[in-house]
């Protein structure tokens, strides 16, 4: 049975200008052959791709926090998302407190393509985020934001008060009905409070890909930094912080890394592995 190695980008496997190095490349491209090589971002596919040329990746990605898990050649095998009418409540609860979320949404099943949509309204750090995809053509501005038909996920941005305030607002209201993250956002210096379907996480996303595959959880390791990729570090055999990695992700892992991801630190580990 081969091993499975599963790897978050933003902060563990891609370099802080998301770039990956050759180092990186190179050791990561080594194991393909013997090993099942997966990623687990909260990236759309679109900057997944683009970020990942000339990375070997044999197993279906878990994109957008698990909403979508779909093959580098497009084929999606499973989405998770809100309808509609869930989105624009929730759209409609945020705007009590005077924010506006981003929304990921599907636009074309066919070519795998999703929409970035926001509204007019927006805060600093959305506007900060913006300029990091101003060549993206997905981009969708709208007067008075709402749901879509197949919504992956719906993300605001803010200071962390506000979004813990709006974070116990919604389990008030929703409760579980749907899967909350509250985690930090490192590149802006903000917070950001995602809302998924409650069957839409990465741990799921490693579970559908495993049944995908036929692969063995006893044979997983996974790497990661944030609140996000906790379940994924309950789910796998052995689970791997990255130096930089927020003290709860580091208290729940199994092994945490000498180095950060400015330093190669999943490339380090793997290699380490080959040398004994």
């Amino acid at each position: 049975m081969k091993n499975i190695y599963i790897t978050d980008l933003d902060h563990t496997f891609l370099k802080n200008d998301l770039s990956v190095s050759d180092y990186t490349k190179k050791t990561w491209n080594s194991y393909a052959k013997e090993s099942i090589m997966g990623i687990a971002t909260a990236r759309t596919y679109m900057k997944t791709a683009q970020f990942l040329k000339g990375v070997e990746v044999n197993a279906p990605m878990i994109l957008l926090d698990g909403a979508l898990i779909a093959t580098m050649d497009k084929k999606i095998i499973k989405m998770t998302t809100l309808g509609r009418d869930a989105t624009d409540t929730i759209i409609e609860e945020g705007w009590k407190f005077g924010i506006y979320p981003f929304v990921l949404a599907l636009d074309d099943a066919k070519n795998l393509r999703e929409n970035f949509v926001h509204d007019k309204v927006l805060n600093s750090y959305q506007r900060e985020v913006l300029t990091r995809y101003s060549t993206a053509d997905n981009i969708k501005i709208e007067d008075g934001i709402r749901g879509k038909d197949e919504n992956f996920k719906i993300v605001y941005m803010g200071e962390e008060e506000l979004l813990r305030e709006l974070h116990e607002h919604f389990l008030d209201k929703f409760g579980d009905s749907v899967k909350y993250i509250l985690a930090p956002e490192t590149y802006i210096g903000c917070y950001f409070l995602t809302i998924l379907n409650k069957d839409a996480d990465k741990s799921h996303g490693i579970q559908s890909v495993s049944e995908a595959m036929g692969f063995d959880l006893d044979k997983l390791t996974v790497f990661g930094d944030n609140f996000n990729d906790m379940g994924m570090f309950e789910l796998a055999n052995t689970s791997v912080a990255m130096a930089n990695a927020q003290d709860e992700v580091k208290d729940l892992a199994k092994i945490v890394l000498a180095h950060t991801n400015e330093e190669d630190g999943v490339a380090k580990y793997l290699e380490g592995l080959k040398n004994g």
